[in-house]
């Protein structure tokens, strides 16, 4: 039987952000982290809220109980935007590992992901809700290609911008030695898997530096979002006491300065990756080339009204002379019949 060992979690703003909006939980057996998005401080709410959420009671174990957290968050989240207009738009990606039983539940929203070190080889468990990850799963974008695609920024899933969320949900058996890593797309972006994995795997015996040198990477890589890893470890039944629990950062607590190293300008210090969030069926729409999404990626959720697509200059030039052509008609039928009364 295999049991929880060390875990660690860290979080920073990286070199471009002011703001930190992304949250974890590393409350063994429980870990998680959510990136948030929306406009002022809607996102630091959104994922803040979506993490403390996660600390409710909820009936079921395993991947039910994971589920009926996640679903518990979302609906947090989604009230907290009706109430609060501050916080209108605002939504968070979510991923969520519940240790039970040795066998590690996962649930998943959005673009953070969740990976498994195993015999010295890194396996992503997650599928990323984007539109580059659809084209890539289709067979239509390379992975590479991926990596520079103007619409790289938009997700298709995410907490709080509807009353109910589709989740993903799946467990694995867990074997000692495993780690697992959960992490927001600020590292990921720019650091890659196999980079990941020769940062943790020679630091095993130091979860702390490993994640201390996996932000660390992402910084010198740009720093271009908010970096948050979670990392645990599995060992042989009764090997090691789980580490001291980390509690999360409070929702009323400011986000951290800017890190020591940051040198950028305040020119030079832009949101760097601005978020916008798209129904499947508008990423479908896209995908296909049948679709353009109103407006330019932002941070935050597309509202109602701005998910309907812009309509073409041609069809809005015969409206206006069909347009035209109605008032002109009437104003004949105007004429004709003064000049009947006459």
């Amino acid at each position: 039987m295999s049991a929880l060992g060390r875990s660690t979690g860290l979080s920073h703003p990286g070199r471009r952000r002011r703001r930190n909006e992304d949250a974890w939980v590393c409350h063994p057996p429980l870990f998680a982290v959510a990136d948030g998005m929306g406009g002022a401080r809607g996102g630091e709410i959104a994922s803040r809220v979506a993490a403390t959420a996660l600390g409710e009671s909820v009936d079921g174990s395993g991947e039910s109980r994971v589920v009926a957290l996640i679903q518990e968050a979302n609906r947090q989240v989604y009230e907290r935007a009706r109430e609060d207009s501050d916080a209108s738009g605002m939504g968070t990606t979510i991923t969520v590992a519940l240790f039970e039983n040795g066998i590690v539940s996962i649930g998943h929203v959005g673009d953070s992901r969740a990976y498994l070190i195993r015999d010295h080889k890194v396996d992503q468990l997650t599928e990323d809700h984007s539109l580059v990850a659809e084209l890539v799963r289709s067979g239509r974008l390379s992975p590479e290609e991926a990596e520079s695609h103007p619409q790289r920024s938009v997700i298709t899933r995410v907490l709080g911008t509807d009353p109910d969320v589709d989740i993903d949900s799946f467990s694995v058996e867990a074997q000692p030695g495993d780690l697992f890593l959960i992490c927001s797309d600020g590292l990921t972006s720019m650091v890659g898997d196999e980079e990941i994995l020769g940062v943790v795997e020679p630091r095993r015996e130091n979860l702390d530096e490993a994640a201390k040198e996996l932000v660390a990477s992402a910084n010198r890589s740009g720093g271009e979002d908010n970096i948050t890893v979670v990392v645990f470890e599995v060992v042989e039944d009764g090997a090691q006491a789980p580490s001291k629990t980390k509690p999360m950062p409070a929702l009323e607590l400011t986000p951290p300065p800017p890190p020591d190293e940051d040198t950028l300008t305040e020119v030079d210090r832009v949101p760097a990756i601005d978020t916008m969030v798209v129904p499947p069926e508008d990423a479908r729409a896209i995908e296909a080339g049948v679709g353009q999404t109103d407006g330019a990626a932002r941070s935050g959720a597309v509202d109602e009204e701005e998910r309907e697509p812009k309509p073409h200059l041609g069809v809005q030039a015969a409206r206006m002379i069909i347009a035209l052509a109605v008032v002109a008609g009437l104003l004949l039928l105007v004429y004709w019949l003064f000049g009947q009364s006459q």
